[in-house]
């Protein structure tokens, strides 16, 4: 996905300022992640796999009425005992095997430390993040940047399908290509990674859907003209 020339990096580097600032003014500061620690971000970013947030809160209130929203008690507990606290987030036996692997990790790697996390190198965590059974690179990357501060852009169904329909994409450009892109062409800053994919989750939602509603769109400015001439064109 690489630019032809500078100027062409330029260019792509306006446009996608440009998206932001129009998601921004549509939506405003969305000041995610909606957590109230940082282990409560990690133990969502799991949760939400193949789920609704709606979801993901029901099983976090359920283990703190438990007193288990601590990676120490979530890792003695163990799955079986989490699993059923965590119906709510669907797949729960999964998630809940995800879930103690990952707070196996955090505990035996980094002694349930976020100190020790933060001082750690981005490129490293995420080697060892992805090293773990159940955790992906979206969900790696949403805890670098969510819960640990990291300018990683986090790569999500919107985010592709939104850059496809721009044609700034093709179908066919994996993870690592989108996350590339998106990293290449805007400043490494985490506060603007954070927003700006919480901006695209939001355009995602409510306008560019599998049926998409392009009328409304804030981006419906940016698509190339013969789209917007025929919405119905979008796939």
């Amino acid at each position: 996905m690489a630019s032809r020339n500078q100027s062409d990096d330029a260019t792509v580097t306006r446009t996608l300022l440009n998206y932001y600032a129009a998601l921004h003014d549509r939506f405003g500061d969305l000041n995610w992640w909606p957590a109230q620690s940082r282990l409560e971000v990690m133990v969502g970013a799991v949760l939400t796999q193949n789920t609704a947030w709606s979801n993901v809160e029901k099983a976090i209130v359920s283990l703190l009425k438990h007193d288990l929203l601590d990676a120490r008690r979530i890792h003695a507990a163990g799955a079986s005992r989490i699993a059923p606290l965590i119906r709510s987030a669907g797949y729960f036996n999964v998630k809940a095997r995800r879930l103690w692997n990952l707070m196996n990790w955090f505990i035996t790697r980094h002694d349930g430390s976020f100190e020790k996390l933060d001082s750690a190198p981005t490129t490293a965590l995420r080697a060892e993040l992805l090293d773990i059974n159940g955790i992906g690179p979206e969900t790696a990357d949403s805890i670098l940047l969510y819960a640990l501060n990291r300018p990683v852009f986090v790569i999500d169904a919107y985010t592709r399908r939104v850059l496809i329909r721009h044609k700034l994409s093709k179908p066919k450009n994996s993870y690592e290509d989108l996350q590339n892109f998106m990293q290449f062409h805007l400043p490494a800053d985490e506060k603007l990674y954070n927003e700006y994919h919480a901006q695209i989750v939001m355009v995602g939602k409510h306008y560019c859907k599998p049926n998409p509603h392009c009328q409304e769109c804030p981006l419906r400015g940016y698509l190339p003209r013969l789209i917007r001439k025929n919405w119905l064109k979008i796939k």
